[in-house]
């Protein structure tokens, strides 16, 4: 297989490596046993309560979360961790337990953690400002809850941009009853993204420049090696002054993309026996990076999805937004190394790490792929022929021309705009046609020659309990300024005084999320489930996170069973940060919302 010249590593790169994993593992203590490297992993069906694997279990729980460093491939910086490490501890609970989780706060500044996708009151959900204050410096707050649901989460700070730091880790909740999921062993995979430089710098460059980090631009020996768009088109995209490899906004000149906190050249090793069924229990913690996961000569069986069963749906390939999670079983009946791959979908770097039968084997590490165009799909201008302006694009930061067809005029007037989307500085364009992507392949996987999973392809394992149609339909616009890095929902950032949205407890409304803009969005909901409608009815899929294509639009819905406030928000954190976040309030009939 091909080594590419990014992800190649010879003698002097190993031995830095390696230097750079000691450095980063003296500094932060040492990885949890879960996350170690040469892990013989869990084995499912054990009782929680035992600690298997030196997790966090029972009903008491204690986390502390202080400053800290981080290190990998040589690089080491500042970290918030929890419990001293990166990632942080696995907690282990049961379905139908009680929990309390004391948290304590060692640093400078405010924290908190989100239990992410967990159903619990309001005030135990971990949002400052919006469930709870925050925990200040010193203080211990102590989340207590019961366990209603079984299956893979994750839990992180909603304070600052901490996330980004090391401030996450993993939740894996054994079912009360049996698991429909059979499987000798499991894995946890957690997947982020670290840079040493802060956030907040990197924030601060984006607004100053939103191509800052992208090194992956058309060039003209790309022209002319037929790798790239054709002048004309190039010319087009200039026009609109967007451009087509405009995919993430940080990327892997800037990043390290990690599995349990080990790189590419510290290999992070999860031990199998050949002819096992091994559970992979996949979560995305990055703070910006979609990945596309793929284990090359595995195929990958989809058992859940955001904690949820499915009914299992072989694939070779698939996209993890943010925040989602994903369980798959693979069966290596080779003694081997396999590659367990997770590509950023902007192809601007990579993280292997190797499943094998025994330590010292390593898998080889595939080629960067090319990386993909966005096209007019993806800019919402699918029309089939419909003649609606300039390239279909609705630029709101020119005047309307007269001399432009009776559709864009229609779309340029903002009068005629959806009454809920604000037009000012935060909104560039609205998408002309944006359409139902449920079935298409995601970003960057469009044109591979295996088998790539959609949404469309996720089928509830039972049918959903709630069998009663949407009295509302809510559609809500995800709008930008890319060039001016400005983010929010239907024009308005949060801090603009975005008004809350309001639900009637156990109504049941469609919701449908409209991407005006040029890159994928993971669009979060706390405190509730969504059925995702796919298609399939009464077993449409039950999530919490879900990635709206650019261009497209999805919808899903939503029965508001949980009164109190609740964060929603895209978990770009940099997005979120910038303002594309609302408030959801749930009340009862009467209730002043």
């Amino acid at each position: 297989m091909p080594i590419d010249r990014h992800a190649a590593i010879d003698r002097r790169a190993l031995i830095r490596g390696a230097a750079g994993l000691a450095g980063g593992a003296a500094l932060t203590g040492a990885f949890p046993a879960w996350a170690q490297s040469g892990t013989h992993g869990h084995a499912p069906g054990h009782d929680a309560a035992r600690g298997i694997g030196a997790t966090l279990s029972g009903e008491t729980i204690a986390l502390t979360v202080a400053e800290s460093r981080f290190g990998t491939g040589g690089r080491s910086a500042h970290a918030v961790t929890i419990n001293g490490t990166v990632p942080a501890p696995l907690i282990r609970l049961r379905e139908g337990q009680n929990v309390r989780l004391a948290v304590t706060n060692h640093l400078k500044e405010d924290t908190s953690i989100h239990w992410h996708g967990l159903i619990l009151p309001f005030q135990m959900d971990g949002v400052p400002g919006v469930s709870f204050p925050g925990i200040r410096p010193g203080e211990t707050f102590t989340y207590a809850f019961p366990v209603r649901q079984s299956g893979t989460y994750w839990y992180h700070s909603h304070s600052g941009m901490q996330e980004a730091m090391g401030h996450y880790g993993p939740i894996v909740i054994d079912p009360a009853g049996t698991d429909p999921v059979q499987a000798e062993r499991e894995h946890v995979i957690v997947l982020s993204d670290w840079s040493p430089v802060h956030p907040h710098i990197l924030l601060k460059r984006l607004k100053q420049m939103g191509g800052y980090h992208n090194f992956q631009k058309q060039t003209l020996a790309g022209l002319l090696a037929g790798r790239d768009q054709p002048l004309k088109d190039r010319l087009e995209w200039g026009k609109m002054r967007m451009d087509p490899t405009d995919i993430s906004d940080v990327t892997g000149s800037t990043y390290s993309f990690l599995v349990n906190g080990h790189g590419t050249v510290e290999n992070w090793t999860g031990l199998f026996v050949p002819g096992e069924r091994v559970r992979l229990r996949i979560v995305n913690a990055s703070a910006m990076t979609n990945f596309n996961v793929r284990v090359p000569g595995l195929a990958m069986t989809v058992v859940q999805c955001d904690g949820q069963h499915v009914q299992p749906v072989e694939t070779d390939e698939f996209q993890i937004g943010i925040a989602e999670t994903y369980d798959v079983v693979v069966r290596p009946t080779d003694a081997q190394a396999y590659a367990l791959v997770a590509e950023a979908i902007d192809r601007s770097g990579l993280v292997r790490a190797t499943l094998a039968p025994r330590m010292g084997m390593v898998a080889a590490i595939p080629a960067l792929r090319q990386r993909p165009l966005l096209t007019m799909k993806d800019m919402g201008m699918d029309m089939s022929g419909m003649d609606m302006g300039q390239n279909g694009v609705i630029d709101l930061s020119q005047p309307a021309n007269d001399s432009m067809s009776g559709h864009a005029m229609k779309m340029r007037d903002t009068a005629l705009l959806p009454p809920n989307v604000k037009v000012g500085p935060g909104l560039a364009t609205v998408s002309a046609a944006p359409a139902d992507r449920v079935a298409d392949k995601p970003t960057g996987l469009e044109d591979v020659d295996h088998r790539v999973l959609t949404y469309a392809d996720l089928k509830a394992l039972t049918p959903r309990s709630d069998t009663r149609t949407p009295t509302r339909k809510l559609d809500i616009h995800l709008t930008a300024n890319m060039e001016r890095y400005m983010w929010s929902f239907d024009g308005v950032k949060l801090s603009e005084g975005a008004e809350r949205i309001p639900f009637r407890h156990n109504e049941r409304v469609r919701v449908t999320l409209i991407n005006d803009t040029m890159m994928p969005h993971p669009i979060h909901i706390h405190g509730h489930f969504f059925d995702l409608v796919t298609g399939a009815g009464l077993n449409d899929p039950r999530k919490h996170t879900v990635n709206v294509l650019p261009g497209g639009k999805v919808s899903f819905d939503l029965t508001a069973d949980a009164i109190g406030d609740w964060a929603f928000h895209c978990h770009m954190l940099m997005h979120m940060h910038t303002g594309m976040m609302r408030v959801v309030t749930v009340r009862a009939e009467g209730d002043a919302a």
